[in-house]
């Protein structure tokens, strides 16, 4: 038996099919996980993310503690409510994990990071803390909703008061607010708007029956795992980790290399590999029928159609239900004496020993409901 969110009980009676995540006893999906996918991306759905692990910073010097602990730079944040998405890095520049940090006030961070990292998470962020004064606490008595969808705000908000629901529609894009006694926050993971709702856990059941009964339709695992993927979202341990840095994971947007003073952990070696340049994530669309999968090793197509010198592999794979084609990530690196093949270009994945073309694009390739890529 795994650990169990205050929903558990809700996802068993609604007959979800429950599997083992990070430790974590979890709805895969509730009988279709297709239907769960286009739910959200057509109307709203609903998950359970509890299983993430929200973490309040105190303290005079929070601010300056997070400057030193992330990649990126919460000197951004001048606006309470506002949200950063970061990494958090070792000294050799790999991923420890990757999550959000919102600015509540000058002496008040939150944090939510990922279930299966949570441990680690903890004990890095604590042994970091102590030199800032910085009080750590682990908000275990927060249950997580996100409800994701072109209709999602307008749904949740239908459960408030008058007084809140306009404080609730007023929160801007990655940002947050106490509304009532929920911390909601407008992020996702899944390429739509929506909200991410924290509360206490003692009510989320009544939150999740009354999602439901506004028309927004539970979804489980599966579904979130496809919906990030269309949204070109990483997901830890697949796309990133601990041997990877940021810059060879699609995320070097999220590194602040400026102001050059700011001492942060993992700076020199990201500064050494910016220098050298390497392998890049990049976005691929099977061209034939076919499921990519992680893992399945990525080719140099040759003029004549062989197969050329090796290239990398794939991070992250899955047919893609919006577009009808099979997506992935994948860590490519520039071939001996060549340069790393830019979107258009073909190259072969091996499936089961077979090689399949595809092409190399762009991510995100879903964002809003609408496809982002052309299908050939």
């Amino acid at each position: 038996m795994g650990l169990k969110t205050p929903l558990y009980d809700s996802h068993v009676a609604a007959h979800a099919k429950i599997i083992d995540f990070g430790g974590w006893d979890m709805p895969l999906h509730y009988g279709s996980q297709i239907e769960e996918h286009h739910a959200v991306r057509r109307d709203a759905g609903l998950f359970d993310v509890s299983h993430m692990c929200a973490i309040d910073l105190t303290g005079a010097r929070t601010r300056a503690f997070l400057r030193h602990l992330l990649a990126d730079d919460v000197a951004r944040l001048a606006v309470p409510g506002r949200a950063l998405y970061s990494c958090m890095l070792l000294p050799s520049g790999g991923v420890i994990d990757d999550l959000i940090a919102y600015f509540l006030t000058d002496s008040w961070f939150r944090l939510v990071v990922n279930a299966g990292t949570r441990a680690k998470d903890l004990s890095w962020i604590r042994k970091h803390a102590a030199a800032f004064g910085v009080d750590v606490r682990e908000r275990s008595d927060l249950a997580i909703l996100a409800v994701q969808g072109p209709n999602a705000r307008v749904k949740t908000a239908a459960l408030l008061s008058a007084v809140h629901r306009g404080a609730a529609l007023g929160i801007q894009r990655f940002a947050a607010a106490a509304v009532d006694s929920w911390f909601l926050a407008r992020t996702g993971y899944t390429g739509e708007d929506g909200f991410e709702i924290m509360l206490p856990g003692t009510q989320a059941p009544e939150t999740w029956r009354a999602l439901v009964a506004q028309g927004v339709r539970p979804a489980g695992l599966g579904a979130r795992d496809t919906l990030r993927l269309e949204a070109g979202m990483n997901l830890y341990g697949n796309d990133m980790d601990e041997t990877r840095h940021p810059l060879e994971s699609g995320l070097a947007w999220t590194v602040a290399f400026d102001p050059a003073e700011r001492d942060f952990i993992g700076r020199d070696a990201l500064v050494r590999a910016r220098a050298h340049g390497g392998a890049l994530l990049v976005g691929l669309v099977l061209e034939e029928r076919g499921v990519l999968r992680t893992h399945q090793a990525v080719s140099t197509a040759a003029a004549d159609g062989s197969v050329g010198g090796p290239l990398g592999e794939v991070t992250s794979g899955t047919f893609s239900p919006t577009l009808n084609r099979a997506i992935a990530l994948a860590r490519l690196e520039p071939p001996p004496g060549g340069r790393m093949p830019q979107p258009g270009a073909r190259v072969l994945v091996d499936i089961r020993g077979n090689k399949q073309a595809a092409r190399v694009v762009k991510p995100p390739f879903v964002r809003n409901g609408k496809p982002l890529i052309e299908i050939q």
